[in-house]
């Protein structure tokens, strides 16, 4: 099963967007299924108000785990994961229109799409970005 499949079976799951993708990027990130849910719970639903699209977040939060920045003195890891954020948003926002749940719901954009390019984002910028 592919890292798209993997995602959208946790959604159907009944987990939200955001948790379908990190959750999905287990394998990168090293954190277990009940802690990834429970770290990206709030995050569904544009935080839960409609603002940055959770498959997004998810994305965003799975890099940062799979490629961390954990100690203040890596200056290397901080301009790395700043740089990783912000391509992984405009990629988003070039593929997408925008970033915000509620303007790519307004678009009808559906979020199995959101989630599947998400998964998908963060398994590309983690593979790509390893120095293993």
């Amino acid at each position: 099963m592919d890292i798209k499949e993997k995602a959208l079976e946790i959604h159907d799951a009944g987990f939200n967007c955001a948790q379908s993708v990190l959750c999905a990027c287990g394998d990168y990130t090293g954190i277990d299924d009940k802690t990834a849910l429970a770290l990206s719970a709030g995050f569904g639903g544009g935080m839960r108000c409609g603002e940055v699209c959770g498959a997004l977040s998810g994305a965003v939060l799975a890099i940062g785990a799979a490629l961390p920045f954990n100690d203040a003195d890596d200056a290397q890891a901080k301009v790395r994961i700043a740089a990783l954020a912000k391509q992984s948003a405009a990629m988003f926002k070039d593929n997408f229109g925008c970033l915000r749940c509620l303007e790519l719901k307004a678009a009808g954009k559906p979020c199995k799409e959101l989630i599947a390019y998400g998964a998908e984002l963060a398994e590309q910028m983690i593979i790509g970005n390893r120095e293993d």
